[in-house]
């Protein structure tokens, strides 16, 4: 075959599975796909295109079997409609009557009858010399919104389709303000510091932040990092941003003496009493960052203990264990495989504390479905059962907090966060393998933030998979992370659009974008948040094309807008009334300096120490650094938002003023855009940032605690007076309700 036609049927192949031929760069460079990058993707997609005829037989197969299938596996549509489900007839036989069973998300049913031949085709192809047509069967224009169920018979053919009515728009609060600007307060729940937690934030302590945030702050939303669960293991396993799952939580968040089993439990409180007990709480509490590791080892001992407690109610058959088995009724096969990796991560380990992830389990424990992974669960019942009684407890707390905030008066409550990522070695990755795309992971091309690209070491999702699955999963994501909440942002949000794929034995400047089905994962989450009743922000950082934020804006998810970057085409800050309405408005990110960090180049500082860079890369980046809080100084003095009779020059302030702290906070606050959430660290004036990209041991990411404790919020004289401060914006711009 002429390498000409190769190139063709390669391209072909990359078209039909969404591969881009090229990108241009932040620089304004275009980077074409090299023949070889796009072999290497498709090979991961099950393409064998080693050879130009294994690549035109792979080609044609996948043709053929998307037209021998009678309906697709799965439809997403409006709830506008029209409505219709297309049937690949031959031509030959498009005279079979089609009988359409159609059972409603609600078990109503309905059965259409049709003749394929009195309606028009609206395509064809041929296979094998033999004519396919394709025909679409109208239903009903008034199918309510859900998942429903269709079963088409057609002579001997005969398929099952899963249609998903969705809304054009995901939710928003009713207001008699058409686009209601508000305010919130955001804080890593592991970094709060109290009188009386174990060491790490605990959602008894969130219990006070909101207490606090709406008498204090008069806050409308508690925003909060990933609450996923980890493996909490320091350093490599603490980041709420690569979890063991995106389905569940981590029970480090847990409060232990709030459990109902615990207080009843006399074992727990006699061992809780003991002065080992209590000087091992007393070490944690008093530890600069969070000790992962023993925290947990610690909450698993009364953990457990309680669980034991339990028992006895779940053998008796209480109106509690009644309450569990409801639970664990609606979570059914999903936390069952997750209970079922954590006691089989915990037994392995202990056994061999060498074995640390499942790729090094014993072969016959990798396989969720095997006969030994079945024989473990069977004998091990009580572990598996523990860990699914953890993440029931962890929802009755969380259902708690968000009650509590909605009693409050925070119309939005708690604001969740789910992460882009899932550890390779986790949980999701061993019991949803054939979700994931073998050969290649996710990351980003060079920028100006990183010059070499990104490599973020896991696995992009196989979105036909997902199609052909109709989209169970991805909706668990989204339902299980809306949960307990009023607001949900979706960590890197053009993951629905296009991701960045690095196939193995490649680094990340060679690689290249593959499309999403976008509408499709658009309509799932909007459907959900309908349903759950949660407000949409997507981040939207780095770059992004323009016709993402369109379809974004038109779904009427919010867009996430940042100081440090919200700057023209000049590079000058953009003034605040230039901010789009639609969208979240913050000083920074938890991968980004904060405001004093910022100011004093705290993390310039930080990235050396870590050695990310030499000398001269840190002069560079001080000169640049020097130069941005020049222009953030014009657009503050610009604003009105500084007295007159400061300096002009950013070089007179070594430090993050209290000037300059509060003009920075109130041009937030008078920008347009519907929500501004605050970081707990630029609200007191922290230097230092949660993590630090391209770090691990060098930096103690995702570990550091709160300046103050959640007792001090509301007495220490400083915190008062930051509190003050910005109540006082919330209030002149009107964002409090």
């Amino acid at each position: 075959m002429p390498q000409q036609r190769f190139e063709e049927l390669l391209d072909q192949a990359a078209a039909a599975c969404g591969l881009d031929h090229g990108f241009w760069d932040v620089w304004g460079k275009r980077h074409d796909t090299s023949p070889e990058v796009k072999q290497a993707i498709l090979a991961s997609l099950g393409f064998a295109s080693g050879t130009p005829e294994d690549l035109e037989r792979s080609f044609a197969e996948r043709i053929r079997r998307e037209w021998s299938r009678l309906a697709p596996p799965c439809l997403v549509a409006s709830e506008k409609g029209p409505h219709a489900l297309p049937l690949n007839l031959p031509a030959d036989a498009l005279g079979t009557p089609a009988a359409i069973a159609v059972r409603l998300e609600d078990g109503a049913g309905m059965t259409i009858h049709a003749n394929p031949a009195e309606i028009p085709h609206e395509a064809s192809t041929q296979i094998d010399g033999r004519e396919f047509m394709r025909v679409p069967v109208p239903l009903p224009n008034d199918l309510p919104l859900g998942y429903h169920e269709i079963h088409v018979t057609a002579g001997p053919l005969s398929a099952d389709t899963r249609y998903i009515v969705t809304p054009d728009r995901v939710w928003k609060e009713p207001s008699p303000d058409p686009a209601p600007r508000v305010a919130g307060i955001t804080v890593s729940l592991y970094g709060l510091r109290s009188a009386r937690n174990w060491g790490c934030g605990d959602f008894r302590d969130l219990l006070e932040v909101i207490d606090w945030a709406k008498a204090e702050l008069r806050a409308t939303f508690v925003g909060l990092n990933p609450l996923h669960a980890i493996h909490n293991r320091r350093p490599y396993n603490t980041s709420p941003y690569l979890p063991n799952s995106v389905f569940y939580q981590n029970f480090l968040y847990l409060d232990v003496e709030g459990i109902e089993d615990y207080q009843r439990c006399r074992r727990a409180g006699e061992r809780r009493t003991r002065s080992c007990a209590c000087a091992e709480i007393e070490q944690l509490r008093a530890a600069p960052f969070v000790e992962y590791e023993r925290v947990a080892a610690l909450k698993l001992q009364f953990l457990k203990l309680a669980f034991a407690q339990f028992l006895r109610e779940w053998r008796a058959d209480s109106a509690r264990a009644r309450e569990f088995r409801a639970f664990l009724d609606e979570e059914g096969e999903l936390l069952e495989k997750f209970a079922t990796y954590c006691a089989l991560d915990e037994y392995l380990h202990k056994r061999d504390p060498n074995v640390w992830i499942w790729t090094d389990w014993p072969e016959e424990y990798r396989d969720p479905e095997s006969a030994a992974v079945q024989a473990f669960r069977a004998k091990h019942w009580r572990s598996v059962l523990f860990f699914q009684y953890l993440q029931w407890q962890i929802s009755v707390q969380l259902e708690r907090a968000q009650q509590r905030a909605r009693s409050r008066g925070l119309a939005i409550g708690l604001y969740h966060d789910l992460a882009l990522a899932t550890d390779r070695f986790g949980s999701d990755l061993w019991a949803h393998r054939p979700y994931f795309v073998v050969g290649c992971r996710v990351g980003a091309p060079p920028d100006d933030f990183s010059p070499s690209g990104q490599d973020w070491g896991f696995p992009p999702p196989d979105s036909q998979r997902h199609r052909e699955n109709g989209y169970r999963l991805f909706a668990e994501s989204i339902r299980k992370n809306c949960r307990h909440g009023g607001a949900l942002r979706i960590d890197h949000v053009m993951r629905f659009f296009r991701l960045y794929w690095i196939p193995d034995g490649k680094t990340a400047a060679g690689g290249a974008y593959v499309r999403e089905l976008s509408l499709d994962y658009l309509r799932v989450l909007a459907l959900e948040s309908i349903r759950n009743r949660v407000a949409v922000i997507g981040e939207d950082l780095g770059t992004v094309e323009p016709e993402v934020r369109e379809t974004l804006a038109r779904f009427g998810i919010l867009s996430y807008r940042l100081l440090y970057f919200e700057q023209d085409q000049k590079g000058r800050f953009k003034s605040s009334e230039q901010y789009p309405r639609q969208a979240l408005v913050s000083s920074t990110t938890h991968d980004l300096p904060t405001l004093a960090g910022f100011w004093t180049g705290a993390d310039i500082d930080a990235r050396r120490r870590a050695g990310m860079i030499d000398d001269a890369a840190f002069q560079a980046q001080w000169s640049g650094r020097a130069a941005e809080r020049q222009k953030l100084l014009d657009l503050l003095f610009q604003s009105g938002l500084l007295p007159p009779h400061l300096p002009r020059e950013a070089a007179a302030f070594p430090e993050l003023t209290g000037d300059l702290h509060n003009a920075v906070i109130g041009f937030l606050a008078l920008t347009p855009s519907q929500l501004l959430a605050l970081n707990q660290e630029d609200l007191t004036k922290e230097t230092a940032q949660q993590n630090l990209p391209g770090t691990t041991w060098q930096y103690p990411n995702w570990g550091r605690k709160m300046k103050f404790t959640v007792e001090q919020l509301r007495a220490d004289p400083q915190a008062l007076a930051f509190t003050a401060m910005v109540r006082h914006w919330l209030a002149e711009s009107g964002r409090i309700r």
